[in-house]
């Protein structure tokens, strides 16, 4: 995206690992250059500094899915309240464009007096009531 290029799927049969850490390590050096990380890119969501894509989109994305695999495996599904509160204030307002783009489910109901965590897992299409095993 900072070159004016597509984001490339991964490919099928790829070292899923080394894709990781090859696609971290360019995200990390583009955000630690003051001129990439600041430059406007043109997003789903709308035209932002890379570095607000990196912490909004990448850092929720790796945040929800850290919590997605915690309820699969059965550990501890309680995440960073910091980076749950930064989550939750760009998601919560992008609200039906971030359904737009098919990567969420309907949102969940959640009970009325509910931390922000669970809010905002509802709010991106997971039952964080219902127990693992039902």
């Amino acid at each position: 995206m900072l070159d004016g290029g597509d984001v490339e799927a991964v490919a099928d049969g790829s070292d899923l690992l080394a894709t990781w850490r090859d696609t971290s390590a360019a995200m990390l050096g583009a955000l630690r250059d003051r001129a990439r990380a600041s430059k406007v890119v043109v997003t789903p969501f709308g035209e932002m500094p890379f570095e607000d894509l990196a912490s909004r989109v990448a850092c929720s994305d790796t945040l929800v899915h850290t919590w997605d695999l915690a309820r699969a495996a059965g550990q501890d599904e309680q995440l960073d309240a910091g980076a749950v509160e930064l989550a939750w204030e760009w998601m919560e307002p992008a609200g039906e464009r971030l359904r737009a783009s098919g990567d969420f489910g309907p949102a969940v109901e959640p009970p009325p007096h509910a931390d922000v965590q669970t809010r905002l897992l509802c709010f991106l299409g997971r039952d964080a009531l219902r127990h693992p095993d039902a």
